[in-house]
């Protein structure tokens, strides 16, 4: 179900895109900014795995340093039926986890020392689990071609509006009748876009929860261990965490922060938590 309104949501955003393309007129303008913006973001998923870990400092762990935390993502990889990945960990008292990595075979995921202060082996399984459900799911991809996207569309959509600043003509000013209208779809199409790409995001946790309860065969862990980390973070939000980078965490990073909860990339931990015990009940 949230696979499907993965599809449903970039549909949108892709519609959201000819508009405000079919505004500023010309398909040849319109497709050199995806090409841009295409180049751009997909450099950036070509060494995500790079420039994230070098950010918060991770540092590539052996069996050897922390070998409960290797085996538990090596047990949990071959039944989610994945490559080993690499295995990392942050210098960092805040309790949270994330996966990164532009496939399968080029992954790895990163918890920090905190985390393991506080969670058990059953729940530090199930943050596990819901990572590799991450890799598993390419989520990185879909994040990556849902940035594209917005980006594609507030860029499109700032040319036209200095186009009509400046006494640019769109391809209707002939009609006369849709100057509101466009100036209206200008405004609000990048505002939208966003909103939709964080509902992406939004879908893809609860994927990545459903998913990862199958792995590691106890959602109620995993419940478990997101009350532990909300409340967490909430206390002592990750200090030098950023906005670009706050999607990737099994928990926002940035809780501890005022951020309105429409444009939040995480689901409510609540709602969460609630339909991992309806999986530990079957009834999901």
């Amino acid at each position: 179900m949230n696979g499907f309104k993965t599809v449903i949501l970039m549909t949108v955003m892709m519609v959201l895109f000819l508009l405000v393309g079919n505004i500023l007129g010309g398909q040849s303008g319109m497709m050199i900014a995806f090409l841009f913006s295409l180049a751009l973001n997909f450099g950036s998923y070509w060494f995500s795995d790079k420039i994230v870990l070098t950010m918060y400092r991770a540092q590539q762990v052996t069996r050897n340093e922390f070998p409960q935390l290797f085996d538990s993502v090596e047990k949990l990889a071959m039944k989610a039926e994945l490559p080993m990945p690499k295995v990392y960990v942050m210098d960092n008292p805040t309790p949270n986890a994330f996966a990164t990595g532009r496939n399968p075979q080029n992954s790895a995921v990163a918890v920090t020392t905190g985390i393991m202060k506080i969670l058990n082996k059953e729940e530090l399984e199930g943050v596990i689990a819901h990572e590799l459900s991450h890799i598993k799911n390419r989520d990185i991809l879909v994040g990556t071609i849902a940035a594209t996207l917005v980006g594609t569309i507030t860029f499109i959509a700032r040319m036209a509006g200095y186009a009509a600043l400046f006494g640019g003509h769109s391809r209707d000013d002939d009609r006369g009748g849709n100057v509101f209208y466009e100036l209206a779809l200008l405004i609000v199409a990048p505002i939208a876009a966003v909103m939709v790409q964080m509902a992406i995001s939004r879908s893809r946790e609860y994927m990545a929860d459903e998913s990862g309860a199958q792995i590691s065969g106890k959602p109620l862990g995993l419940a478990s261990a997101l009350n532990k980390l909300s409340q967490a973070n909430e206390m002592l939000p990750m200090a030098h965490a950023g906005a670009s980078s706050a999607h990737m965490f099994i928990v926002n990073p940035l809780s501890g922060k005022s951020l309105l909860k429409l444009f939040s990339t995480h689901p409510p931990i609540e709602e969460r938590i609630e339909r991992l015990k309806e999986i530990a009940a079957g009834r999901r």
